[in-house]
């Protein structure tokens, strides 16, 4: 009760002084949110979808039946989309940002609206998005999202039932340093708890661009891929324990990030 007292003195101090420093979320909190994130092994193997480099990702081994992939951020690369439009799939991309996707396939079909918690003339929600497309279509789909930040309030808009119907999500999370935040580990971990309830994480690639933040025994890259896998989709799964994948690759031409080892069962 003394320790919180004084550091609730102190935060009140910086902050009349204009200085803004948030309360640092416990150790305890984040190693557990850290150990729920752990990747398992669904007995899927592990393929790498899309370019080597940026763009590209790796997903289980189990995209037969799926005929629909929804993928919200196009920026400069559609390599991964490509790769599922060869396969036969019809492939929803949106993008405010641009006018069209990076390449061009008969099976691309593009929105030029971002993806978000809100609908008007720049967004939409996810579930917005999917009944506009294939309102009747009850079957497994595929999710790639990379949009700069914006996933956390996509996911917390996104109903249950569209979650559930994506057998794979591939989810490109930001800011993931602001953990040590507590007002931001508040928000952010009731997302990947809410993803916990019908998926488990099957891998986390760490993008290089952007390094990563170390503090109070535990690290956090700033950016990271996470693949999750629909529980109902495998049995009896153990943790990953070695790390990384031979089919992972940098994003950028800056050094290596490896996975920290706080982040699987090593």
């Amino acid at each position: 009760m003394r320790d919180k007292l004084i550091k609730d003195f102190f935060v009140r101090m910086f902050s009349s002084m204009g200085m803004d420093v948030g309360t640092r979320t416990s150790k305890d909190e984040l190693s557990d949110l850290i150990r729920s994130l752990h990747p398992v092994d669904t007995g899927k193997e592990l393929l790498r979808v899309g370019p080597s480099g940026d763009g590209g990702y790796l997903v289980p081994d189990d995209l037969e039946g799926i005929e629909y992939c929804f993928s919200p951020g196009v920026s400069s690369e559609s390599g991964f989309e490509v790769a599922l439009a060869e396969q036969g799939l019809k492939v929803f991309l949106a993008d405010f940002s641009v006018d069209s996707p990076a390449e061009f396939h008969d099976n691309f079909i593009f929105n030029k609206k971002f993806v978000g918690a809100l609908s008007n003339q720049t967004f939409m929600t996810l579930d917005q998005w999917k009944e506009s497309k294939i309102p009747d279509h009850h079957g497994d789909l595929i999710l790639q999202m990379d949009i700069e930040g914006a996933e956390f309030e996509t996911l917390f808009s996104a109903s249950t039932k569209l979650l559930s119907q994506f057998r794979i999500m591939i989810i490109e999370f930001h800011y993931l340093q602001e953990l040590f935040n507590e007002r931001f580990f508040l928000l952010v971990s009731r997302v990947f708890q809410r993803l916990l309830q019908t998926h488990s994480v099957v891998h986390i690639h760490p993008n290089n661009c952007c390094g990563s933040i170390k503090g109070n025994g535990l690290e956090i890259p700033r950016v990271a891929e996470f693949t999750f896998h629909r529980n109902d989709r495998f049995n009896n799964a153990s943790y990953r324990q070695s790390f990384p994948h031979f089919l992972d690759r940098n994003n950028t031409r800056k050094s290596t990030l490896v996975l920290p080892s706080c982040w699987y069962r090593g």
